[in-house]
């Protein structure tokens, strides 16, 4: 499996990248500009994610903005819905218009609140058929 992990901050890099790496092989974008040029070059290369962990909060281009432009892409390079990349959004806000920008009008597939566990994060991986 193949994981982008993209966050600005050094420490919830860091902890995701030590939860996810047993899992995956793991890339790492600083902001929502790196991430989207990430996943374009992972097509291109015939690579492509199967996991995406993205903050919603980070300076210049967001998480949620990230993710609108991934769908489109997605839909631009004509993937089919049950090809999309699988994606986590990761926040500390746990407040219901969050939830909804980035998991219903964003295209989230999953939706998680920092900080963000071993335990909390396999379960995600498995219902979204990640894990086995």
């Amino acid at each position: 499996m193949k994981c982008l992990i993209v966050e600005d901050d050094f420490i919830s890099r860091r902890i995701l990248t030590e939860l996810l790496s047993s899992y995956c092989e793991c890339d790492i974008a600083v902001n929502g500009e790196e991430a989207v040029t990430s996943f374009r070059l992972a097509h291109e290369g015939k690579r492509p994610y199967d996991l995406i962990c993205m903050d919603i909060m980070m300076p210049d281009v967001d998480g949620v903005e990230a993710l609108k432009t991934i769908r489109r892409l997605e839909v631009d390079m004509a993937i089919p819905s049950e090809y999309e990349v699988k994606v986590i959004m990761t926040t500390a806000l746990d407040d219901p218009r969050t939830v909804i920008n980035s998991y219903y009008k964003g295209g989230a597939t999953s939706y998680l609140v920092k900080p963000v566990s071993k335990q909390k994060l396999v379960r995600e991986l498995r219902a979204l058929g990640l894990l086995t």
